[in-house]
């Protein structure tokens, strides 16, 4: 990871589009496109102020048209662009799914890598934020079984910046994922020059030897808190910021529950067929003979994310995730 010198504070909206502001002038062939992108800023104005920077050729705003968007950016990247596009909600990404899967993710090898599709798409994702219907889908687990496609789920202002600054760098297509509740919710120190940060690559957020916590986006947060109040109880969590879902960091999600012997995943998702049940499988394959007690999800439930007044009842927690670490403990 390389690191500029000089740091400023900043909320993860405010990263989001300094790493956009510093690929549009580091490289001309970035393109920023999507719904409402230009004179408004974007539906939460990530892209405040690029327009007036950069011009109508270069921050593009379309249609209401997910198909026709993604369609027309894959023309773009394979003719030497980089488009990075903005998805509204992760709820609205369904209509250009076909050409996210038919075409994005095979180009490559479709052409015997002759052309690639440097292609970036950006959308808000997860509830929390007291969002309509649709608005808040957390179906992150439908993209990771796309190969060729690279998806990616930063849950600090810093990672958000580096991280999106790599997406857009990378030869190959990329979903970046933004939780919206971590928008505004804090600042953190960012870099305010150009730095990347690996894709594919987990971090530890706290050290610990006695339970495994794996999580991403909001949910980290979450986990950092349950892991302080397991602390005050003598339990030492393990907290590994997954940010990378595909693809997931084997290497660390094994080296961390060889270490504890316990895991306790979280996602805001619903249960079934979710991340975590991947990273269950690579647990067994790895270091099923390390582990001392079976391993814990705390998700979301098997239906949609539910109106305002069950939202809060529907996501994981920090009284949640205590009970699934004091579970495995006393197992």
């Amino acid at each position: 990871m390389s690191i500029a010198v000089n740091m400023k504070k900043m909320t993860m909206v405010q990263a989001i589009t300094e790493a956009l502001k510093v690929m549009l002038e580091e490289d001309a062939s970035t393109l920023v496109i999507g719904e409402d992108v230009g004179r408004n800023g974007g539906v939460f104005r990530a892209t405040d102020g690029l327009f007036e920077l950069f011009g109508d050729d270069r921050v593009i705003d379309t249609p209401l048209a997910e198909s026709g968007l993604i369609g027309t950016s894959i023309g773009l990247a394979m003719n030497g662009f980089k488009p990075v596009v903005e998805i509204q909600f992760l709820g609205f990404i369904y209509p250009g799914f076909n050409q996210l899967i038919t075409h994005a993710t095979r180009i490559r090898t479709r052409t015997q890598s002759r052309y690639t599709v440097p292609l970036t798409i950006r959308v808000p994702y997860g509830a929390g934020v007291r969002a309509p219907e649709i608005h808040s889908d957390s179906t992150e687990a439908l993209f990771t079984h796309i190969p060729g496609l690279k998806v990616v789920v930063p849950s600090t202002p810093h990672d958000a910046k580096g991280m999106l600054i790599s997406s857009i760098k990378d030869p190959d297509p990329v979903l970046f994922l933004e939780p919206m509740k971590m928008y505004r919710s804090g600042k953190g120190d960012v870099p305010t020059g150009s730095y990347t940060i690996p894709l594919g690559k987990a971090f530890r957020r706290r050290k610990g030897e006695d339970v495994s916590i794996f999580a991403w986006g909001a949910m980290v947060r979450i986990a950092e808190k349950a892991a302080e109040t397991a602390a005050k109880n003598g339990i030492e969590c393990d907290v590994i910021d997954l940010r990378t879902l595909y693809p997931l960091d084997k290497d660390m999600i094994a080296e961390s529950v060889q270490k504890t012997g316990r895991a306790v995943i979280i996602h805001e998702a619903p249960s079934s067929g979710g991340v975590g049940s991947e990273v269950i499988t690579i647990i067994n394959d790895t270091s099923f003979l390390y582990m001392k007690a079976p391993i814990k999800k705390v998700t979301g439930y098997d239906t949609p994310v539910p109106l305002f007044t069950l939202e809060d009842d529907y996501l994981p927690d920090e009284k949640k995730v205590v009970r699934a670490i004091e579970e495995t403990v006393r197992f």
